[in-house]
């Protein structure tokens, strides 16, 4: 089954690299925790407040610093580390990484602060799969997991992208596809620019709405982590396809353009979100009226990317995930279009999800004010 799926080069490991693969990821969550601790950080003021004093709780963040430790370390390779062993040992990791993030879950489940949570699923099953607490803090507040999920993710999501063009340069050499590295740089971009807005994520829904269950805690560290370079998997072993330098050229800055382009408009959403939660009466950037309904104690904002669609930093990743999947230059490879199905898939059910919850916040008559200020859901004239 592995031959016919093409990926079964990523078997081809001895008894010993498959152990070393299923703990390859706690080695990796204790060594970010361990970096997350230590390193310096920031103190800033998150927009989830504190149920005790009523004030926003205070997030230490140094995710920039941790991204760069372990960039530095992956590429300097100490002690006989492999740079493409993240790559090659990606199946038994997903499956300890799997089972790992089931431990973390079931502590989280099990906690004091869980088990104080009212009102939660009585199911146990279904608690543990959507979390009963929506925050857990590890050393006083020194660490908070949720914010870790995402520097593990969006930092081992990059080192997976490197460690797999570093398999294919060593497979292929000079024969390499030059696709493989622009796609290994548009998530170290990706996850680069995140860290630099880092304090955007304190303003998402996960932040604010989720429940640290499995689903968030396995999405956040292996689908995030592991999963997002599914394209590689079956991508890393086809060499250059044999176009001419001009056109590869050309389709490569193409894709870069379409790349940044959909950046453009999921970053440009999420900060405006993010800008208006702050300061609701400035202009964002100072060039755009933020323009909102009343609803309560709470604003819809209705303007700028928030006016184009209701989910239009959605649209943004559909446009990034177009870009990943032609950069490979072999548009009939299944593999290519592995993480746009993913994220199409995700995001349109999400943004149902999304229009429920908003429902529910804001009331029924004011969110259907803002729908019909605001027709389409995800794409400006079409849907």
């Amino acid at each position: 089954m592995f031959e016919w799926l093409g990926i079964s080069h990523l078997i081809e490991l001895s008894g010993t690299e498959w152990i070393v693969g299923f703990f390859t990821p706690l080695a990796v969550f204790v060594a970010f925790y361990v970096a997350q601790f230590v390193l310096p950080a920031r103190r800033v003021p998150g927009y989830v407040k504190d149920a005790a004093t009523g004030e926003p709780r205070s997030y230490r963040l140094n995710g920039i610093l941790v991204f760069a430790l372990m960039l530095a370390l992956w590429a300097v390779a100490p002690f006989g580390f492999e740079r493409d062993w993240f790559y090659r040992s990606t199946i038994p990791a997903v499956i300890g990484g799997t089972f790992f993030s089931g431990v973390i879950a079931t502590w989280a489940f099990l906690s004091r602060s869980a088990r104080s949570e009212k009102g939660h699923e009585t199911n146990w099953f279904v608690a543990w799969w959507h979390g009963r607490a929506m925050e857990h803090w590890l050393f006083g507040d020194r660490v908070d997991l949720k914010m870790y999920l995402y520097v593990v993710g969006g930092t081992m999501l990059t080192l997976n992208a490197l460690s797999g063009a570093w398999y294919h340069y060593e497979l292929f050499g000079d024969d390499a596809n030059p696709g493989i590295y622009v796609y290994a740089g548009f998530f170290t971009f990706y996850i680069f620019d995140y860290f630099v807005f880092e304090r955007v994520q304190l303003y998402t829904y996960d932040l604010i709405h989720e429940n640290l269950g499995f689903k968030l805690i396995w999405g956040g560290l292996l689908i995030y982590g592991w999963l997002y370079i599914l394209p590689m998997w079956g991508m890393a072993v086809h060499p250059d396809p044999g176009f001419s330098s001009t056109f590869t050229n050309i389709w490569l800055a193409a894709m870069v353009v379409l790349f940044l382009f959909g950046w453009s408009i999921s970053r440009g959403g999420n900060l405006q979100k993010y800008w208006f939660k702050r300061w609701p009466d400035r202009k964002f950037l100072g060039l755009i009226e933020q323009r909102y309904i009343e609803a309560g104690d709470r604003k819809i904002l209705y303007s700028g990317f928030w006016g184009a669609a209701r989910h239009f930093n959605y649209m943004g990743e559909g446009f990034l995930a177009l870009s990943v999947a032609l950069v490979f230059m072999q548009p009939a490879n299944f593999w290519a279009w592995t993480y746009m199905i993913f994220i199409v898939s995700l995001f349109t059910w999400r943004q149902f999800q999304d229009d429920a919850v908003c429902e529910e916040k804001y009331g029924a008559e004011k969110w259907t004010e803002y729908k019909a200020r605001v027709k389409y859901r995800l794409f400006p004239g079409i849907y």
